[in-house]
């Protein structure tokens, strides 16, 4: 529990609707019909952002009609984007309460409250029936959970058999260690991030079948060149991940480029299946 009020001290010492509404309508936007567009630089709170987002999409073989499961689902960029690039309905799950008030808030502002739903609660006690859903996934959220055994177990509990998993996070490389402050974590004693062997042995140990394992390290290598060349030729757009993050973020967006130019973290996704 105590670990748990860290993790929400880190991401949620503001309250972020009001700070975006606010921001946007001072930059000429109507804050009442937002687009992905109005909010794209706060929207994915990943690395390679959007693009990230549809892939995992893509390898998740989401359909109309399916429930899926976002775990971890922050301001709810991802769920709302796949929610409307698929015809799913998406239940998003995060434990910072200002998130979940703002992802709920930016959908019906979106137009797509009526696709996606929000809750406050733990990955490690999904407050949902054992298969419940079709597919779930997770974005640069286990970097924050010790218990991972449990945290994968309890998504294999809530998926249908058959039903996929996706996710999307860093992982230890052999680069060195991490640096601090990043942006899931301000020191190491809120991080936990596993290697890739590690996270095999928990995911085939939770049950699951793994379909697909990618390292994303070369397409992140890109997607930090082209976030510098857009802030050298372009002026900063009214919104910036600095609104959650706080004084510390120009600090973490320079450790992290280090963190994945260094080797020290690998993006990977993984496509596993309910057995």
């Amino acid at each position: 529990m105590a670990l748990e009020q860290d993790i929400v001290g880190h991401y949620g010492g503001t309250e972020p609707l009001a700070a975006i509404l606010a921001t946007l309508r001072a930059a000429g936007r109507d804050p009442e019909h937002l687009t992905a567009e109005d909010l794209a630089p706060i929207d994915e709170f990943h690395v390679r952002g959007r693009d990230a987002t549809a892939e995992l999409g893509q390898g998740l073989g989401l359909a109309p009609g399916q429930a899926v499961l976002d775990i971890g689902s922050g301001l709810g960029g991802p769920s709302r984007h796949l929610a409307a690039a698929h015809g799913c309905h998406i239940t998003g799950i995060d434990l910072t309460a200002a998130y979940v008030r703002a992802a709920a808030g930016l959908a019906a502002r979106t137009g797509l409250g009526d696709r996606v739903s929000y809750l406050q609660g733990s990955a490690l006690a999904l407050p949902f029936p054992d298969r419940s859903f079709d597919a779930a996934y997770t974005q640069h959220v286990a970097m924050n959970i010790a218990d991972k055994p449990r945290l994968y177990a309890e998504v294999f509990r809530v998926l249908r058999p058959g039903g996929r998993f996706g996710l999307y996070d860093l992982l230890q490389g052999t680069g060195g260690e991490v640096l601090y402050p990043a942006p899931w974590a301000k020191e190491a004693r809120t991080s936990f991030l596993a290697t890739p062997t590690e996270l095999r042995a928990l995911l085939e140990g939770a049950g699951f079948e793994i379909l697909s394992w990618r390292d994303q390290s070369e397409p992140a290598h890109a997607w930090l060149g082209e976030q510098r060349r857009r802030l050298r030729e372009g002026r900063p757009p009214p919104l910036s991940l600095a609104m959650l993050l706080g004084p510390d973020f120009a600090a973490m967006a320079r450790n992290q480029a280090r963190n994945l130019e260094e080797g020290r973290v690998i993006p990977t996704e993984v496509i596993c299946r309910r057995r």
